[in-house]
């Protein structure tokens, strides 16, 4: 899968209003933006573990286990960080053209 088409799968989130990566992406960036030196890594939507929204997203890419409530249990979090970074670079590049 290209960086582009990861852009563009889709993101479930009960924290952030976005339905793709890309959506999910500009968000976090938007957070970063806004809350400047009050920025929280950690929670920048107020939960931790938030990057495992984007993770799943990945589901079909990236080998995962969930647990019995749903949440990832096992995952390749350095595959999925790679991925992510991917679509990020991408991100940058769709404005030039």
């Amino acid at each position: 899968m290209t960086p582009a088409e990861i852009l563009n799968l889709p993101v479930e989130s009960e924290d952030v209003p976005a339905k793709t990566v890309r959506e999910y992406l500009v968000a976090l960036l938007q957070a970063l933006w806004i809350q400047k030196d009050s920025f929280d890594g950690k929670r920048p939507f107020g939960n931790s573990s938030w990057e495992f929204d984007l993770y799943e997203a990945l589901s079909g890419l990236v080998p995962m286990t969930f647990d019995s409530d749903g949440y990832v249990e096992d995952i390749d979090t350095f595959k999925c960080d790679e991925l992510i970074a991917s679509a990020i670079r991408e991100l940058g590049q769709a404005s030039r053209g």
